[in-house]
């Protein structure tokens, strides 16, 4: 039995969810693909925060309540920061931003992960949009002028124009045989939640060391504003040793390497160990194919940007489509799939750099760069209008926004 859509996006992840129901109301075909069960979970205020959060920035937050997702997060969990602090442990450098400063509420918010995709996936069942879970995809192949998708259990789809937002290890990218760019940082994110002796004021707070960079990012679970969102940086070799430590002797580290800015760290959730990899398309479209998210781009997790870049990359996408598709183009057309292109692929590309720029920066051990990079932090610190153009940088107010990312 073959399906067919106009539209297909394989991923119902939180950029394939958003892109979906940005097209909600084109009149389109849609059919939204996952290798998962596509359920949402009761969500339990008391339980215990996922590993895995993203800091949504101001754009972002807007794409999200456009989509009619925002109150859904709300009503589960999301913690604001009001301010950030950044700091050279090797030196006496140091930045300070803060919302007041571009006379804005917040910097972003420190979600969970799975809060914005149950959000996402109770609008998806509350829509027209058609949904298929427990579908994996085993083989893609072109089929005239469509894409023919093969699932595990036999059925075929076929579309003139796929999507992938199935993330960093694409399996549309893989199949359709796009190219990357990609290298290993070598180092491992280890991801967790912990609980510390001093409240966190709403600061999310960032250390570089000599291995890495270590996060604090603020929580909040019943009004209970000590806890912390972590993702240490270390090589390999480190990164083992401290997962084998116990909860104990993993808590008295991470208290050390976080010069102890909120007292002891008194409990750990359980840890999530990911090897750091970049990874970038060369061309985020073919003919009657467009690559979204982390499936054309994923990127060091130092400040939590991923999502935002894809959300951005849904938003552009989906604009892009409205406009193609109310003049009566052809949307599998790569000239009108090259104008989400052009528009996302610098900017992303920007970030990445700056990610990386951030990293190596830092892990650079030479006495002048470490005297640089000390006396350059210092420096912007005391610039109020070079750090207001970066603060409006990562609220994602600046550069070229889709009208669903426009506050």
């Amino acid at each position: 039995m073959e399906l067919r859509a106009d539209l297909i996006i394989v991923g119902a992840g939180m950029v394939g969810s958003a892109l979906a129901l940005a097209l909600e109301h084109s009149g389109l075909d849609i059919l939204v693909v996952d290798g998962g069960p596509l359920s949402v979970k009761p969500f339990d205020a008391a339980a215990r925060f996922e590993p895995r959060v993203s800091a949504l920035s101001a754009a972002s937050q807007r794409v999200l309540e456009r989509l009619g997702a925002w109150d859904g997060i709300r009503a589960r969990r999301a913690s604001p920061y009001i301010e950030m602090q950044v700091w050279d442990g090797s030196g006496t450098g140091q930045i300070h931003f803060s919302a007041a400063s571009v006379h804005a509420e917040t910097l972003g918010h420190i979600v969970e992960n799975r809060v914005v995709q149950d959000a996402l996936l109770e609008r998806l069942h509350a829509s027209e949009l058609g949904l298929l879970g427990s579908a994996r995809l085993e083989q893609l192949r072109r089929s005239g002028d469509d894409w023919l998708l093969t699932l595990a259990d036999g059925r075929q789809l076929r579309t003139p124009l796929l999507i992938a937002a199935d993330g960093a290890n694409s399996a549309v990218r893989r199949l359709a045989g796009c190219a990357t760019r990609e290298w290993d940082y070598l180092h491992h994110a280890i991801v967790t939640s912990v609980r510390c002796a001093e409240p966190h004021r709403r600061t999310a707070r960032q250390r570089f060391t000599d291995d890495g960079p270590l996060a604090f990012l603020p929580l909040e679970r019943d009004g209970d504003a000590h806890w912390c969102s972590i993702v240490w940086s270390a090589t390999p070799g480190e990164a083992e040793r401290l997962m084998a430590l116990d909860d104990a002797a993993f808590c008295a580290a991470l208290g050390r390497a976080f010069e102890q800015r909120l007292g002891t760290i008194e409990a750990s959730d359980p840890r999530l160990c990911i090897p750091l990899r970049q990874r970038h398309a060369k061309r985020y479209v073919e003919p009657g194919l467009a690559l979204i998210g982390d499936a054309a781009h994923s990127i060091h997790p130092l400040a939590g940007q991923g999502v935002n870049l894809g959300f951005l990359d849904a938003a552009v996408l989906a604009e892009v489509l409205l406009h193609a598709h109310g003049r009566g183009e052809r949307l599998a057309e790569p000239r009108v799939l090259s104008r989400y292109e052009r528009r996302r692929m610098p900017h992303n590309l920007a970030m990445m750099a700056a990610m990386e720029g951030f990293e190596r920066l830092f892990q650079a051990d030479a006495l002048a760069v470490r005297w640089l990079r000390n006396s350059g932090l210092n420096w912007v610190d005391n610039l109020p209008e070079a750090k207001a153009l970066f603060v409006r940088q990562a609220l994602g107010l600046s550069g070229d926004l889709p009208e669903l990312a426009r506050v």
